[in-house]
């Protein structure tokens, strides 16, 4: 017999608009030209070479890729991304699934960022229903054209709707076809499924997106930069909607996974920001630099000139690059984001530093004439 499962059909879901939020995006965003207020003299030597490693790159037309998480988005940071996008010195972003629903909230409607403590105490953490009606429709819609994760989410911000195919007449095909096409098959199976459950209307279903210029995957999706979206399972709010779907959450995952690979494989002489001590970020590059290296090497080729740096609040004194692995009874062992980058070869370093000021100190060096 099956486990019994929670039936999600019977959850009381309210609107968005219920529900009281923490931050506003038009007030607490943080623009371009903000000082950088908590570093040292040492921290901005760091930061300067970790700015002149990123002009290499891009003159080498290499990889520079910036990953953190959802607190990035919900501090504001927004303005800063996109500037890093849009003058060309980072070529592919990632964040967790958290920081992929932040942007989303802000750019529909202006704020974000609930009371758990709260909401939780009421049933109600996580429960709304625009938030996980749109970004699983987003996933299922973007599943079905072969999108990623971040992609779908982004066209539909930049769009500012989605295009519900008619897929009533691929039904039965589909299920014919699927050993030619099996992805493309079952992910039309899929969406006809959610069409009929929900009484969806086929066409393009508006959805304003008011605030867009706040999203840094909308602008990602309009430069053609990746911007990668890296979920776990039943971690952020979108799993309490009945509109969630599990297969077009693998099938637009796995396909940033493959995107960020890709990214990393361009990594020789390339840079690598990790900001935020999330374990999505250390977790997708060590799988990814291995996969890399296999076909480095099957070429007679190595990626070994890297460049990493790990961005935390907390404190170490542990030189990462000079000293290598600390031993198992220092707690500095246990900081799983400096651990496996250090395991990465290349050069590794590690900065102390707000995510705020770390932003927008690089990208006001970066900048400068």
């Amino acid at each position: 017999m099956p486990y019994p499962k929670f039936d999600r059909d019977l959850l009381a879901i309210k609107k968005l608009a219920e529900r009281k939020n923490k931050v506003y995006i038009e007030n607490d965003h943080i623009p371009v030209t903000q000082k950088p207020a908590n570093l040292s003299a040492s921290e901005e030597k760091l930061i300067k070479k970790t700015a002149d490693r990123i002009r290499l790159a891009k003159q080498k037309q290499k990889s520079v890729m910036l990953t953190f998480g959802a607190h990035t988005i919900k501090n504001g940071m927004a303005p800063t991304l996109i500037a890093l996008m849009e003058e060309g010195w980072v070529t592919h972003l990632a964040t967790n699934g958290a920081g992929i629903i932040h942007d989303w909230e802000f750019a529909f409607q202006g704020k974000s960022s609930e009371d758990v403590r709260e909401n939780v105490e009421h049933g109600q953490f996580g429960i709304w229903n625009e938030t996980g009606l749109y970004i699983n429709l987003a996933l299922i819609v973007g599943a079905y054209e072969g999108l990623g994760y971040g992609e779908s989410i982004g066209k539909m911000i930049s769009k500012e709707g989605l295009q519900i195919s008619d897929v009533s007449m691929l039904h039965d095909e589909a299920i014919k076809t699927i050993k030619t096409n099996p992805d493309h098959s079952a992910a039309a199976i899929d969406l006809a499924g959610v069409i009929q459950k929900f009484n969806l209307q086929p066409g393009f279903m508006k959805i304003p997106h008011p605030y867009k210029k706040y999203s840094v995957q909308s602008r990602a999706f309009e430069l053609k930069i990746p911007f990668t979206g890296h979920p776990m399972i039943g971690h952020d709010i979108i799993y309490t909607h009945p509109m969630n779907h599990g297969a077009a959450l693998g099938r637009t995952a796995l396909n940033d996974f493959l995107y960020f690979a890709k990214s990393v494989s361009n990594l020789e002489y390339g840079v690598y920001m990790s900001i935020g001590s999330a374990v999505m970020s250390p977790m997708i590059f060590e799988k990814s630099l291995s996969m890399s290296q296999n076909l480095k090497i099957q070429e007679n080729k190595h990626i070994d000139n890297h460049y990493m740096l790990i961005v935390d609040l907390a404190k170490s004194d542990w030189d990462w690059q000079k000293n290598g692995e600390p031993p198992k009874d220092n707690p500095v062992y246990y900081l799983r984001y400096c651990k496996t980058f250090n395991r990465m070869g290349g050069e590794m370093h590690y900065l102390t530093a707000d995510n705020r000021d770390f932003l927008l100190a690089i990208y006001q060096n970066l900048s400068e004439k």
